[in-house]
């Protein structure tokens, strides 16, 4: 225990995430004070309340990507009657297991993988919000590319690419799932979490040299490794993209969630998008263990002035960022409404 906690207090990767960007919220003070607004990045996305910051529908995001490229979907309003769901989830040809996501929510707030409809509805019905619900994508590559686009149409860019290694452990024949996560420190991290969702789990013992795979979800604070991606960055891949995000109207600065065979079916644009994150989508690959902590705060920085000179270019268009109150009354709402899930 005590090697966890300084792991978590020492190692920068680990740092909990309000600590981990003490740095960057003066990066958004240097560039709000610069552009004398505190939200003045809400202008890059004018299709998104707030650019994307937090708060935001997912489902309203995903309307604006192609059909060709979602994974298949079905948006639930809250307090819907579990008949209709089944029926839409099997309409829709969504089989089980599935995975169930709150509407508006970030790093993996709530996502689960749900195995059958009983699950479902005892999920739905603990947390009464509209939920998306998605396919189980079962393409073996998860990855996130982060994209840039000015307004005037002839600078594109891919600043971020991230490779996601799912949380794991390899059997030897007589360690329990508990003993092997206690080995390593990244599983150590997720322990108190398995006991309290999965503690069956824990007591199983995989066969020598099985894979168990943990976590299916691709979060970094559900364990997921980041590895950096960034040296596949070339003009290949910004042809494959270039076309799918100059189609998306009014966001020009987004972070794609996806999934793909293999990193050849990526390049030639074959890919199924999860989730677009807006102006908070993070250059996730700074958070390779290999990457280092000043080698990642200067990315920040880059991508936080990459921000900046976007809102700037749509300031020239004519498009401002969100008055202040109106932004405050957003952001206090979806504090509400993240405290009341909570305490579920």
């Amino acid at each position: 225990m005590m090697k966890q906690w300084l792991k978590k207090w020492t190692v920068w990767e680990f740092f909990p995430w309000w600590l981990a960007n003490v740095p960057v919220y003066g990066f958004w003070l240097w560039f709000a004070a610069r552009s004398r607004h505190l939200v003045f990045f809400s202008n890059v996305n004018p299709s998104i309340p707030l650019g994307g910051a937090m708060g935001e529908s997912k489902h309203d995001i995903l309307k604006l990507i192609s059909r060709e490229i979602l994974p298949k979907t079905v948006f639930v309003p809250g307090k819907e009657p579990i008949e209709k769901v089944l029926a839409a989830v099997e309409n829709a040809g969504i089989g089980y297991p599935l995975i169930a996501k709150p509407d508006v929510g970030e790093r993996g707030f709530l996502v689960k993988k749900i195995a059958s409809p009983g699950e479902l509805a005892e999920y739905l019905e603990r947390y009464p919000v509209d939920f998306i619900i998605q396919e189980f994508l079962t393409l073996p590559l998860e990855m996130t590319v982060l994209y840039h686009r000015f307004p005037d149409g002839h600078r594109f860019g891919i600043t971020s690419v991230c490779v996601k290694e799912f949380l794991s452990v390899t059997g030897d024949g007589y360690s329990s799932v508990r003993s092997l996560m206690q080995q390593q420190l990244r599983a150590s991290l997720q322990l108190r979490r398995f006991e309290r969702e999965s503690p069956e789990l824990l007591a199983q013992i995989p066969a020598p040299g099985e894979i168990r795979l943990l976590e299916p979800i691709g979060n970094h604070c559900r364990g997921t490794k980041f590895l950096n991606g960034n040296h596949l960055i070339d003009q290949v891949l910004l042809d494959a993209f270039e076309p799918v995000c100059v189609q998306l109207p009014g966001v020009l600065y987004g972070r794609f969630d996806l999934k793909c065979e293999n990193l050849d079916a990526l390049r030639r644009g074959e890919f199924k998008v999860m989730e677009l994150n807006g102006v908070f989508g993070e250059p996730a690959h700074v958070y390779d263990p290999a990457f280092g902590m000043w080698r990642a705060y200067r990315d920040f920085y880059r991508h936080w002035k990459i921000l900046f000179d976007l809102s700037r270019a749509q300031l020239r268009r004519g498009v401002p960022p969100t008055r202040h109150a109106e932004a405050w009354q957003f952001i206090r709402r979806y504090f509400q409404y993240k405290k009341q899930l909570e305490a579920r």
